[in-house]
C-alpha cells in the first residue's frame, strides 16, 4: 500500500513538473532579479527569415492556459505538502477512482471550511483571471475604472476562470484526480464551481481598486521598498500567485517599478 502511494505520487508529480517545466523554466530567472524590480529592456530584435514575413499573435487564452499549468503546480504542490486528506487519497487504482471522483454536484456545501471555500477559492480564481488579463495585454484594462476596456477584459478574464476552475474540479489535472475529490458524497457540492468565478472577478476588482487607490497613495508617500512590497503583497494576494505563475517577483507591477 505505501509503495503504491508513493509510486502514484511520484507519477502525479512528474507529470506536473514535465507539463509545466517548458512555461516555467523561460521566465525563473526574474525571480532573481534585484529588489528593485526594474523594468526590463527590450529584447534583442531578431531578424526575420523572410522579408515581409510575421509571425501570428499568440491568442491570450493559449499564453493564459500555459501559465495556468505553472499556477496549477503551485496550488496542487501546496495540497500534496500540507493536506493529508489529500495524501491518504493517493492509493489504489487511479482511473478508476478518478472517474469514481467525478459527479454532478446535488447540494451546495462540499464540506471544505469557510476559509477555504469564500477566501481560498476567490483568491485562486482571481490569480486566473489575471493571468489571461496579462495575456491579452489590452491598454488600460488594467487599471480599475469606467475604462470600457477595462471591463471588457474583466469579462473575458472572468469566463477564463470558469474554464480554470472548471479543469480544477474535474479535469485531468484537478482535484478530483489529485486526491479523489468527488469519490465521496459529502465532498459534492456547487459552491466551488458558483463562487471561484463570481467572487474571482470581485476579487479582480477589488484588488484593482486597492491598488489604484490605496496602494498607489501609499508609494507615493512612502520611500522604503521592503514596506511597499509588503503593501503590495498584502492587499493584492491574487496578484501575487499570479506572477510567482508567471516567474516574476511578487510584487511585480507591469506599470511601476518597485523603486522610485
Amino acid at each position: 500500500m505505501r509503495r503504491e502511494r508513493f509510486v502514484r505520487t511520484l507519477v502525479l508529480v512528474a507529470a506536473v513538473l514535465a507539463i509545466c517545466a517548458p512555461v516555467v523554466s523561460a521566465q525563473t530567472l526574474n525571480l532573481t532579479a534585484s529588489f528593485d524590480d526594474p523594468q526590463r529592456p527590450a529584447p534583442a530584435l531578431q531578424k526575420p527569415a523572410e522579408a515581409g514575413a510575421q509571425k501570428a499573435p499568440v491568442p491570450a487564452w493559449v499564453t493564459a492556459m500555459k501559465h495556468s499549468l505553472a499556477l496549477l503546480a503551485i496550488e496542487h504542490g501546496t495540497r500534496l505538502a500540507l493536506d493529508s486528506k489529500t495524501r491518504n487519497e493517493l492509493s489504489g487504482p487511479f482511473f478508476r477512482d478518478y472517474i469514481d471522483s467525478v459527479h454532478i454536484p446535488r447540494d451546495w456545501d462540499d464540506g471544505d471550511s469557510v476559509a477555504v471555500n469564500y477566501v481560498g477559492h476567490p483568491i485562486h480564481g482571481a490569480a486566473a483571471g489575471y493571468l489571461y488579463r496579462d495575456a491579452a495585454g489590452v491598454r488600460g484594462s488594467s487599471r480599475f475604472g469606467l475604462s470600457p476596456s477595462y471591463w471588457a477584459t474583466m469579462g473575458k478574464s472572468t469566463a477564463f476562470i470558469g474554464v480554470y476552475s472548471l479543469q480544477f474540479e474535474f479535469g485531468p489535472l484537478s482535484e478530483a484526480s489529485i486526491g479523489n475529490v468527488g469519490r465521496h458524497p459529502a465532498t459534492r457540492g456547487w459552491v466551488d464551481h458558483v463562487v471561484t468565478p463570481v467572487m474571482g472577478f470581485a476579487l479582480m476588482a477589488a484588488e484593482d481598486a486597492l491598488d489604484r487607490y490605496f496602494v498607489l497613495w501609499f508609494e507615493d508617500h512612502v520611500d522604503n521598498r521592503t514596506a511597499r512590497a509588503t503593501i503590495r503583497l498584502l492587499f493584492n494576494p491574487a496578484r501575487l500567485m499570479a506572477n510567482l505563475a508567471q516567474g516574476r517577483s511578487p510584487w511585480y507591477r507591469p506599470d511601476r517599478p518597485l523603486g522610485r
